[in-house]
């Protein structure tokens, strides 16, 4: 199903539901499309660990995976982590919340706030809502991995909303929009753009079928990712 970019964003209720299909995949074949910030600090646990502090970085690399297309990757974690654990994540695929409250937490104690792994929640929009998110949260800019995580642990209550759009509102409220600069976000034909740039990317060069997706130093992670498989694949890098 084919729409206009402008026309999704703005309309609100029922277009947005309509485009939310069952399970994880792709849900529709629409063809549309730094400088580095550390904490001097990494905390009582990394000791004297340098952290990323949500801001854009150049690539880290000249490796594919680590060039995205369209928006530069806000990671978290260590400047200096020889392991790079990236995500493709999706705001409404329900896998992505169930990892996001149940995995990721372990995670980011033992291996993001140590600065022991460097940790990428890249997008991967499927809909018209997650490109709601995604606006608002690289509109948030070093608040990014806040906002994410807002709507991950929401995403039931602002996907069966009466309004979604409404519903996503009222979290982005949360973190200081106003409805016109909500509206100029959602409107913004730029980031659109980005993220059907990284969307393509993801599909047409590595091979991206479904959320979450998970690649640690460019290579892709097969089967479930519960803390402990993706521990054993850390721990062998380290």
């Amino acid at each position: 199903m084919l729409f206009n970019r402008r026309t999704l964003l703005v309309a609100g209720t029922s277009a947005g539901l309509a485009t939310v299909l069952y399970g994880c995949g792709q849900t529709d074949d629409t063809p549309e499309a730094s400088a580095q910030t550390v904490s001097g600090d990494a905390g009582a646990d990394a000791g004297d660990v340098a952290l990323y502090d949500g801001s854009t970085i150049e690539p880290i690399n000249n490796e594919a995976i680590n060039n995205p297309d369209g928006f530069a990757d806000r990671p978290l974690g260590g400047v200096d982590a020889d392991v790079t654990l990236i995500e493709y994540v999706s705001p409404t695929c329900p896998h992505c919340a169930n990892f996001h409250q149940t995995v990721y937490p372990d995670l980011k104690e033992a291996y993001i706030d140590t600065g022991r792994i460097r940790f990428i929640a890249r997008p991967f929009r499927r809909n018209v809502l997650d490109l709601a998110v995604f606006m608002v949260a690289e509109a948030s800019g070093t608040a990014y991995h806040d906002v994410l995580s807002a709507y991950m642990a929401q995403q039931n209550d602002w996907m069966s909303a009466d309004n979604p759009r409404e519903a996503i509102f009222e979290i982005a409220q949360e973190f200081g929009f106003t409805q016109e600069r909500f509206e100029e976000v959602l409107t913004d034909d730029a980031m659109f753009d980005a993220l059907e740039s990284m969307r393509e990317q993801a599909l047409d060069e590595f091979g991206l079928v479904g959320t979450p997706t998970f690649y640690i130093n460019g290579q892709r992670l097969e089967g479930n990712a519960t803390f402990e498989t993706l521990s054993e694949e850390i721990d062998s890098r380290l």
